[in-house]
């Protein structure tokens, strides 16, 4: 299934009815256009109307004596959970949504032959709209049986399509087929394209111009921008022919001049032969594509414009002079043109292809490979489809509105009866109510609207009484100085009437002075009052920043930060003398090393301090042996009781028991290093390197020596690294520093023994 979405934003709507893609100029009142651009940014507005246009977040709550004394009317406007915190009951919020009722659905079918047939459905439906929510209308659409179909296919035939050539002929007769199976009527063409034939996209040598391919000896053709090749006709095997025909061209560079071919595909709707059917533009490429912009690399700056130039030969004759059109010409001319592209690319070419499908309305992208039956059933579902079509006012709509929504190339429709929901449906509109000073004003969505010549938050006084400083000493602060209700209200019959978000009996409070977090007044969990965030349930903090969840300090042995601090925001604030994430490390605290390495020796070497009660003193580890690469830092390097190291690994520590893996000791056979045996024969004394005194002047290393048997006997030099230097060859390393007898001889030399 295809699913489309379609964002209907009304600027302005004048008149009853309108198409699909009518735009028309609707003025904004001061409250009328929703800020969508912050999400939950309902802001306090002074009447129900106002609230729920401010932002579709807002709700207002219409509980009788809600605001504080002191308090705005305004502040009854905010976001739905703020409300309930602030003790609103849920019964008393007024928060209206949108709705919709189906009025016509007559259930989908191919009547006979494709007469009277339904295609769309549901018929008519009556849509409410509160401005700023978007609403989704689910539409069904069944292309009719035998319904007629032109298909054209656009073939990229650059020299790196060579290898998919023969998936991309496969394809165009698996497509051919499958739309004979559902139509009686179904037309196919076929057109083909490299690039520009101009540098840096195409070489402009002459013999490359005649052959551009690598290998003389391969069919090749002169490369071309875009050729039509068939028309659109009902005979398959002229198809298949032309198609099979087609062999492989050349360019320089790997983006390819497809959107030259589409555009003229979409432009020269005579030559291609389109009837006023459902088109399908098939796309096969194998790479990406050039766009505006790209044909000043080859002196090209005219842009495209937009009009049909094939030659008497199907070729795109003016190719050279117009630059390629953008990814909005293309979709502009595919849309206008009432074509529906279907982009079948290799697998390397799928993500780019992908995201120009978002940008071109009806498209659809499939994967070219051995089996094409996905890029087939693309096909399948470009014919019946089932799509969304997501509605959204900005402003109110001054009646009812019709908005008529067809499939493009079918004379069917869906009627949307269209209004918009713009003010308030309380329950409690009540005139001279007792609630409003015994009858003085208007009770409405919680407040009262006072009679003339009446003030106050429940009309309690008249306006001859303002002026009095009797009712004035009441927004004043007991030592009778300073401004009225703080400056920041006005004082009705005695009390002030704070503004904003003051609040307080004199406005000296201001709710929204309270910290921040994040940028967002307390954090988001909480709500402001008088510059102090009240926040919810698991929060705290003076921004409510910080979580009550202590998951972060508990140690592997399930301790609050290890019983050395305390937790706050979620993090250890460790006691003095301790420090780390959970607070278990201090100057004078064992590592985990050195408090395992007792363990890992005894559990694996059945040595060391603990070897004698292994089993009790180390009850809480598991140990075994491994011979994992000792791989960063995490490994412990400890001594053993015969100053033997050995590395081994905490691995993990759960619930108080720790998992360590011990690598196996390299032990040395002996107290002394054994090299080599006695009277082991050198590799040099078959007389390759040194022949009679030589051999003691190429060394250079001997500290005493003297002559034994017609040769000479030396001790080599005790050496940090082994008995011998390690650039000899044929000798390995000793552990250990050692003396080596040497014995040289006319003939060579060799060592006698190891001292």
């Amino acid at each position: 299934m295809v699913v489309l979405s379609v964002v209907l934003v009304f600027l302005v709507l004048g008149r009853c009815e309108s198409e699909l893609d009518s735009q028309i100029p609707l003025e904004a009142t001061e409250w009328g256009i929703p800020d969508q651009s912050l999400p939950g940014s309902c802001q306090p507005a002074p009447t129900c109307q106002k609230c729920i246009l401010s932002h579709p977040s807002c709700a207002w709550c219409k509980q009788l004596n809600f605001t504080a004394s002191g308090e705005a009317e305004a502040r009854r406007c905010a976001g739905r959970e703020e409300l309930l915190v602030r003790g609103c009951p849920a019964g008393e919020l007024e928060e209206p949504h949108g709705r919709q009722e189906v009025l016509q659905d007559r259930p989908l079918s191919h009547g006979v032959r494709g007469e009277g047939a339904t295609q769309l459905a549901p018929q008519r439906v009556r849509l409410t709209l509160r401005p700023g929510e978007p609403q989704q209308l689910r539409v069904r659409f069944l292309r009719a049986a035998g319904y007629p179909v032109d298909l054209y296919y656009l073939m990229d035939l650059s020299y790196s399509m060579k290898d998919d050539l023969e998936r991309v002929r496969q394809l165009g007769h698996a497509l051919l087929v499958r739309l004979q199976e559902v139509t009686h009527s179904v037309r196919i063409g076929f057109g083909s394209f490299v690039d520009k034939t101009v540098l840096p996209f195409v070489s402009t040598v002459p013999s490359r111009l005649r052959h551009p391919c690598p290998s003389r000896l391969e069919r090749c053709q002169p490369p071309f921008s875009f050729q039509h090749v068939l028309s659109l006709t009902g005979d398959a095997q002229a198809f298949e022919r032309e198609v099979g025909r087609q062999s492989v061209s050349g360019n320089l560079d790997s983006p390819e001049g497809g959107f030259d071919a589409i555009l003229q595909a979409a432009l020269c709707q005579e030559q291609i032969g389109w009837r006023n059917v459902s088109r399908l533009l098939v796309f096969t490429s194998d790479d990406t594509f050039h766009t505006a912009g790209d044909g000043k690399l080859g002196g090209i700056f005219m842009p495209s414009d937009g009009h049909c130039h094939l030659d008497s030969n199907g070729l795109y004759s003016r190719s050279p002079e117009f630059d390629y059109p953008s990814v909005s010409q293309v979709a502009q001319a595919l849309t206008a043109a009432n074509i529906q592209p279907i982009f079948a690319v290799t697998s390397a070419a799928l993500p780019v292809y992908q995201e120009l499908s978002q940008l071109i309305p009806k498209s659809a992208v499939g994967e070219l490979s051995e089996d094409s039956s996905n890029v087939v059933q693309l096909i399948m579902d470009a014919y019946d489809v089932d799509f969304w079509v997501t509605l959204q006012a900005n402003t109110c709509l001054p009646d009812l509105h019709l908005l008529r929504l067809r499939a493009l190339g079918f004379s069917e429709e869906l009627v949307v009866e269209l209004r918009t929901l713009c003010d308030c449906n309380c329950s409690d509109d009540q005139p001279q109510a007792p609630h409003c000073s015994d009858g003085q004003g208007h009770l409405q969505c919680g407040m009262c609207s006072c009679a003339p010549g009446r003030l106050g938050r429940l009309c309690e006084c008249s306006e001859a009484e303002l002026s009095s400083p009797d009712l004035e000493s009441g927004c004043r602060a007991p030592n009778g100085t300073g401004p009225l209700c703080s400056g920041k209200g006005r004082c009705h019959c005695g009390r002030c009437s704070c503004s904003g978000q003051s609040s307080g009996r004199l406005c000296e409070c201001d709710d929204a002075s309270c910290e921040r977090h994040e940028g967002i007044l307390c954090g988001g969990f909480g709500h402001c009052q008088c510059g102090v965030c009240h926040c919810q349930a698991n929060r705290t903090g003076r921004a409510c920043e910080c979580s009550g969840n202590v998951d972060r300090c508990i140690s592997p042995e399930g301790k609050l930060c290890s019983e050395h601090g305390l937790c706050k925001c979620n993090r250890c604030q460790c006691l003095d003398g301790y420090y780390g994430v959970l607070c278990d490390q201090c100057p004078g605290c064992k590592t985990p090393c050195e408090r395992y390495r007792d363990c890992a020796e005894c559990g694996a070497f059945r040595t060391g301090p603990l070897a004698a009660n292994c089993s009790t003193a180390c009850a809480h580890t598991n140990v075994t042996l491994a011979l994992t690469p000792i791989l960063g830092d995490g490994w412990c390097k400890e001594r053993a009781m015969d100053k033997q190291l050995f590395f081994f690994l905490v691995e993990e520590e759960v619930g108080g028991r720790a998992v360590l893996r011990v690598r196996p000791q390299e032990r040395q056979q002996s107290s002394l290093p054994k090299c080599h045996h006695d009277h082991h024969q050198s590799p040099f004394s078959r007389g390759r390197w040194f022949h009679s005194l030589s051999g003691k002047i190429h060394l250079g290393l001997f500290a005493l020596g003297r002559q034994v048997n017609g040769g000479w006997q030396g001790t080599y030099p005790r050496l940090r690294s082994g008995c011998y230097p390690t650039s000899f060859p044929g000798h390995r390393r000793c552990q250990t520093c050692c003396n080596l007898v040497l014995h040289i001889t006319k003939w060579g030399f060799s060592y006698a023994n190891i001292q």
